[in-house]
């Protein structure tokens, strides 16, 4: 073991003109303090309240809950889209009291409750559209 007049120099004992200095950060190119990733830029992002009107009434709600409401509204008339992603956010956020439940494939018969929920939206559609042109008055032109 070599002997300094900085005391004893080996394994984990490095002499101390080349120990860090006070004040000197021992990675002078790593990550500044403070630095924000993209988590946490959405997060704070999603927090800010907007100011919003529902129902006659002016009312503040943070950006996440406005989204919200949008896709659930969305998913409410019939985009399936929406509905789908709407389905999606809950799974995985909500997530499943049984692992079973949130691994399980879709069965054939689930396919068919959907086609058949599709098919009753899209003649609700259509006879919708029909009583409004049917109902609307032809220009004269």
């Amino acid at each position: 073991m070599a002997h300094d007049d900085d005391g004893p120099v080996g394994y984990k004992r490095p002499p101390k003109h080349k120990q860090f200095q006070r004040g000197q950060s021992g990675n002078p190119t790593g990550r500044r303090k403070g630095v924000r990733n993209f988590k946490t830029d959405l997060v704070a992002e999603l927090q800010e309240q907007i100011p919003i009107r529902e129902n006659g009434r002016e009312m503040r709600i943070t950006k996440q809950r406005a989204f919200i409401k949008a896709l659930v509204a969305a998913a409410i008339k019939g985009d399936m889209r929406a509905t789908n992603a709407l389905v999606s956010f809950c799974t995985r956020s909500l997530g499943s009291e049984d692992k079973e439940d949130a691994d399980a494939t879709p069965t054939a018969e689930d396919f068919d409750i959907i086609e058949a929920f599709v098919k009753r939206e899209r003649k609700r559609h259509r006879s919708k559209l029909a009583e409004d042109k049917s109902t609307t008055p032809k220009r004269k032109g």
